[in-house]
């Protein structure tokens, strides 16, 4: 039986995997155009051995075909050469000239296929995804009432598209995974079998039969004209049906229900003594945790060539599986089967509502800690024990709690996203107030606490983040200020390059270094003062935290120096003047949360083809003061959440043709 539903779900997964890209056919050949330009102008500096700049232009033009895809995919990049190239940096001297003519033709064609790619309505391609671990857990929470830790019992899952662990590319499965599912579809409903309050839930109405009524059914399919449906297999169906249908978040077709039915009978036929209807019960339903249906989010693919909207159950777990990392509950069911949900007022009311759920914290929970890099914050070392022998497991717990508690209470409460970056509260217990130095504070449970000082409001602040932008014996000011950069700004720095080096960790290694001393030093290198003009000082306004997020005045006998100058010309002195140099950099923050939230619902990184979709969500975003639940509204009704496109649209044209 195992092997049988293992090897129906490695085909599942193959058939449905989807692949390749589309574009839509043009009577201009930009390419021809482009290529040749290219060649002569830019393929010497900029190809996969010398790639200038950290760029080969050369890679989009290998290979025999989809050369506009991928540049429409590259559309960032292929922005910045066209400034380049428009501003006469490139070619730079020395190289080949390119007369006004070329450069024109070069421009234009580049634009030609990027605005074709930004006006194709194309929602992009997502491919069929397992539920990530986090989902997997939730789900079998609300579906059995089990706690279920899937993290530590099923092979880990990569990272992908920015980073979040729903990302459908590293979501594959392998046999070994599977073998587990079916472990796990055991211990669940094992588990749920011996809890007797747990399983009432699941099977409220236990059918029993005695002997005499055992008897009496007998006669009755003796004699009876017609065929007879027992008793056993009506309560059977009121428990497997709505079971199933919430496991695979849509309605059952009639052959579904009767191959479960079907097994479901079999069991119990084959099964003696008093429980045997709950037996055969509890089977069946493990046959249904390792079916594909429960185990992949599908959507079902239509014989057209062009994108179409997502049918309601489909939309409706798109909506639940985003801010409630879980299947729809019976209230958005109702409203998928009774009501439009691409109806943007039906999809406000639930987003609404949802929001308010206490479900939504696992969204705040999954989403912000992967974003803002502590997923694994409680599980990995993250500080030398030696010297920091306070990072014990409570204390690490409450730093990564802090993160949630707050993300949460600006998601749903403050509903203001700029107070990730600096606000005048955070959320505490004893423990953690205790390692900031903060008095007053009780107990183990969290709560709200107003600050009246700058330095711990907002993300920045909270030692999860300082403690996993720093190396485990010291600070890192490089770490800090690429982490600003990146998760915050939207604007990470190039890689360094191969002979960049390393600070001397012998000195470095000294509790009381001067790390800004350590790293001028560093950076008076040509090839490094780049790229430390935009981090370091970024992490140098950040160095007053030391490595486990404590505050600090100095190195030793060194008072530190906290105050710097942005490669923008701000001038700041220590974390609270740099927060509101941030907060005031909307644009470039809008961007980040829209690119990060866009890639986590949808469940695809970015393409250059989404450029309206993101510029909507950032105006969204500065247009209401960074409102996250009009924000979130406007991201589930965006055209990319609610449409798609097919796998293999070559196949769906042949069968619209016939």
């Amino acid at each position: 039986m195992k092997l049988i539903l293992l090897c129906l779900t490695l085909f599942f997964l193959a058939s449905n995997t989807i692949t390749g890209a589309v574009v839509e056919e043009s009577d201009d050949d930009y390419i021809g155009t482009l290529m040749p330009l290219a060649e002569k102008h830019c393929f010497s500096c900029h190809h996969d051995t010398k790639r200038s700049g950290g760029l080969s232009i050369k890679s989009y033009f290998m290979g025999i075909n989809d050369f506009e895809s991928r540049i429409a995919r590259g559309g960032k990049v292929w922005t910045n050469i066209i400034q380049t190239v428009k501003s006469g940096e490139m070619p730079p001297a020395g190289e080949p000239f390119m007369s006004h003519a070329e450069r024109e033709a070069f421009i234009n064609s580049v634009n030609a296929i990027l605005l074709k790619s930004l006006t194709s309505n194309d929602p992009g391609r997502v491919v069929i995804r397992r539920l990530s671990h986090t989902e997997y857990e939730h789900t079998i929470y609300d579906l059995v009432g089990i706690r279920f830790d899937a993290k530590s019992k099923f092979p880990s899952d990569g990272s992908g598209g920015a980073g979040f662990d729903n990302f459908p590319n590293t979501l594959f499965i392998t046999p070994l995974k599977m073998e587990r599912y079916y472990d796990a579809a055991e211990e669940i409903l094992d588990l749920a079998y011996q809890n007797s309050e747990t399983w009432k839930k699941i099977v409220p109405n236990p059918f029993f039969e005695n002997i005499f009524q055992r008897f009496a059914n007998w006669l009755k399919r003796l004699f009876s004209g017609e065929d007879y449906v027992e008793k056993h297999l009506l309560a059977a169906e009121d428990v497997i049906i709505p079971f199933t249908s919430n496991a695979f978040r849509r309605f059952l077709t009639p052959e579904e229900k009767q191959t479960y039915l079907g097994l479901y009978k079999e069991v119990y036929e084959g099964t003696s003594g008093k429980e045997k209807f709950n037996l055969a019960i509890k089977e069946t339903l493990k046959a249904v945790l390792v079916s594909p249906n429960f185990l992949y989010r599908y959507e079902e693919e239509q014989p057209i060539d062009h994108a179409y909207p997502l049918s309601n159950f489909e939309l409706a777990s798109r909506i639940s599986f985003f801010l409630w990392s879980t299947f729809p509950d019976k209230e958005l069911f109702e409203a998928a089967y009774r009501e439009d949900l691409h109806d943007p007022g039906v999809l406000k009311k639930q987003v609404k509502r949802m929001l308010r759920d206490e479900k939504a914290k696992q969204f705040s929970e999954s989403f912000a800690t992967q974003w803002f890099g502590i997923s694994r914050f409680r599980e990995d070392i993250t500080a030398d024990p030696e010297r920091y022998p306070e990072m014990i497991p409570s204390l690490k717990s409450a730093m990564y709690q802090e993160l949630v508690e707050f993300f949460h209470h600006v998601l749903t409460e403050s509903k203001n996203f700029l107070d990730l970056i600096d606000s005048d509260y955070t959320f505490l217990n004893e423990e953690l107030a205790q390692h900031y130095g903060i008095k007053g504070i009780k107990g183990s449970d969290f709560q709200k606490v107003n600050l009246n000082s700058s330095t711990r409001g907002g993300i920045l602040g909270m030692a999860s983040i300082l403690t996993s932008t720093s190396l485990p014996i010291r600070t890192s000011p490089v770490l800090r200020g690429k982490w600003v950069l990146e998760e915050i700004l939207g604007t990470p720095a190039p890689p360094p390059p191969p002979d960049a080096g390393d600070l001397p960790e012998e000195a470095a290694a000294d509790p009381n270094a001067s790390i800004r001393t350590l790293l001028t030093v560093h950076r008076s290198k040509p090839a490094c003062i780049t790229c430390h003009q935009k981090m370091d000082p970024i992490g140098f306004g950040l160095e007053n935290y030391d490595a486990i997020g404590r505050w600090r005045d100095s190195y030793g006998q060194d008072k530190i120096v906290a105050w710097d100058t942005l490669p923008s010309g701000e001038i700041f002195n220590g974390p609270g003047e740099l927060k509101k140099i941030l907060t005031n950099k909307k644009d470039l923050f809008a961007r980040t949360i829209s690119e990060k939230t866009f890639t986590y619902a949808i469940g695809r990184n970015v393409e250059f083809k989404d450029e309206l979709y993101i510029q909507s969500l950032v105006k969204n975003l500065l247009d209401h003061n960074f409102n996250t639940e009009e924000f979130i509204i406007a991201l589930v009704t965006s055209y990319p959440f609610r449409y798609k496109v097919n796998d293999g649209a070559e196949k769906f044209k042949m069968l619209a043709k016939n």
